[in-house]
């Protein structure tokens, strides 16, 4: 099978500017050396601390921003969407306005965008909110809003940014069921999340990282059985 996406030893550094005085610039390798293939159909999960590159590694699957170094190939015309808080929004558009415009922005058309919003209202349970300015709302409304739309536009990758884990936990089922059933219908997932029961219950493989570089690939129980386990002990830091 040939990989949607193909990530080869890719690294991705983060410039920071000199300060007062001349050579006082620190670069940071938010990504060192990444190197893994994201199949057709499959829900690949991202497993990692904080700080460790997971929201950077989406980013550049999504197209945002390119490696500094090694090879990262994207099949042609492949449509990826990233969901993520904060992510594509207007505060001072309503939640309808949002739904469109950022559907448009993701590749539907007005159109459809249109012709989605009521299921994009019921799904997101914003009742009365959706018709209000989205800097009226909370961050798990926020992250409703997205997911319910990207969900509309159907991508041939989605990419999932910590976002099953906001919200209540009735919304966080149905969320989890909506991925399911994507699954079912052959699409692309990858879901960054410190969730181990969604990573285990929704991924067939999982990316662990730590630090810019892979620390483990393969079948995400065993994987996140790993993860886990190095999780109960404390993190070593590096002055």
């Amino acid at each position: 099978m040939k990989p949607l996406v193909t990530l080869d030893q890719v690294g991705l550094c983060y410039r920071k500017p000199y300060g007062f005085f001349k050579g006082s610039r620190s670069d940071f390798w938010a990504l060192k050396s990444i190197t893994f293939d994201l199949l057709s159909g499959e829900t690949l999960g991202i497993l990692g601390r904080n700080g460790a590159g997971k929201s950077t590694l989406l980013r550049l699957l999504c197209g945002i921003i390119s490696p500094d170094r090694g090879n990262l190939v994207i099949q042609p015309k492949l449509q990826t969407t990233l969901l993520s808080i904060g992510v594509g929004s207007h505060s001072t558009l309503s939640g309808r306005e949002n739904a469109i415009l950022n559907g448009m922005i993701l590749g539907a058309t007005k159109e459809h965008m249109v012709k989605s919003l009521d299921r994009i209202k019921e799904f997101s349970e914003l009742g009365d909110f959706f018709e209000q300015p989205i800097y009226t709302y909370s961050s798990g409304m926020h992250a409703r809003l997205g997911f319910a739309t990207a969900l509309e536009v159907d991508p041939d990758v989605l990419l999932i940014d910590e976002m099953l884990s906001v919200g209540d936990k009735s919304f966080q089922l149905k969320s989890a069921e909506a991925i399911r059933k994507r699954l079912k219908s052959g699409k692309t997932a990858v879901l960054v999340s410190h969730d181990i029961k969604t990573i285990t219950d929704l991924c067939d493989r999982v990316v662990w990282i730590e630090h810019g570089e892979v620390v483990k690939i393969g079948a995400s129980e065993a994987v996140a059985y790993d993860y886990e386990d190095v999780m109960k002990k404390p993190a070593v830091t590096s002055l």
